[in-house]
């Protein structure tokens, strides 16, 4: 199972490579939610989104037999344009998976860092099945979005940077889909200080990390249907037991309670979140998460990566 050490490792090898992300604070938030907020901003993370520390750990650990294959893997949003990225850095080939109907911008994204894309049906199933085929027909490698232990154990050097900075937290709270994100944060979290508690939260019209945390054992996702996009995803066999070991509960948020997040990142704090980072901090606005002034709460705000041609074109309407 994933330590500690292995983020702190992966840490190692993100040096020089991934963006140390500022940890922000606002007062008007800490009054608002009655405690002292700490937002480690991924959104200011290289494609966007924490998305690159897991991909980067992933790539840097490959065999010379496997980069000179490249590597695969099936997304549609942050984890393709992170591995495209992550592997461009490393020389080696990426082909990336994506489903037809996936926004342009994010495909020309992907291309752009120098990946091959492959587009099949929209559906999981599909996804899939061509990854498998691809990996037979070219001896690739995958690099799962987030059932991988590299994955997973990049995606906590976001926790680990966050309290290094902020010092001990009480409360750590993460967005959860596949739970790459929140099982690496919690192994960090938990590693550093036993007496933190890690929840995660997802919405509420894509409840599976809840359902499956409560019945313990994996219910997948069926038809998922909320505008946090990135957390319509099921959790995976390497996440999902780290998550009932180390995580106290995960915390389900409406989709105005979401937008009520968004907001008052874009106009109180100047902070551009796509709606799956702006997801751990619904709670909190919302008065479910409480313990006191003193209370230390970390926030991983995951990704900053939005298709914003609606909102110019309402502005371009005006002129």
């Amino acid at each position: 199972m994933l330590t500690l050490d292995d983020i702190k490792q992966a840490a190692a090898r993100l040096t020089g490579a991934a963006n140390r992300t500022p940890v922000l604070t606002s007062r008007t938030l800490d009054l608002r939610c009655g405690c002292r907020l700490f937002l480690k901003c991924e959104n200011f993370q290289r494609v966007g989104a924490f998305k690159f520390r897991g991909a980067y750990n992933a790539v840097s650990q490959l065999k010379p037999a496997e980069r000179k294959a490249g590597v695969v893997t099936h997304s549609s949003g942050n984890h393709a344009q992170a591995l495209a990225l992550a592997a461009r850095i490393a020389g080696v080939k990426a082909v990336i998976v994506m489903p037809a109907g996936s926004p342009s911008v994010k495909m020309e994204a992907v291309r752009g860092y120098g990946a091959e894309v492959v587009i099949c049906e929209n559906n999981l199933i599909a996804r899939e099945s061509t990854t498998d085929q691809l990996i037979r027909e070219r001896g690739l490698t995958l690099v799962h979005p987030y059932n991988n232990e590299r994955v997973m154990a990049g995606a906590g050097t976001a926790a680990l940077e966050l309290i290094e900075e902020a010092g001990p937290l009480d409360i750590l709270l993460t967005p959860v889909g596949g739970g790459g994100l929140l099982s690496g944060s919690a192994v960090a979290a938990r590693g550093l200080n036993r007496k933190t508690r890690v929840l995660g939260v997802e919405p509420l019209g894509a409840d599976d990390a809840f359902k499956s945390f409560e019945a313990g054992r994996i219910i997948p996702q069926e038809d998922p249907n909320t505008i946090a996009d990135g957390l319509r995803t099921s959790l995976g066999s390497l996440t999902f037991p780290v998550i009932r070991s180390l995580v106290e509960g995960i915390e389900r948020v409406s989709e105005w309670e979401i937008l009520d997040a968004m907001r008052f990142l874009w106009e109180r704090m100047k902070l551009v979140v796509e709606p799956s980072g702006a997801v751990p901090l619904a709670p909190l606005l919302a008065g479910r998460v409480t313990g006191g002034a003193n209370l230390r709460v970390g926030v991983i705000v995951s990704g900053g990566n939005l298709d914003l041609a609606d909102f110019f074109k309402t502005l371009e309407a005006k002129i």
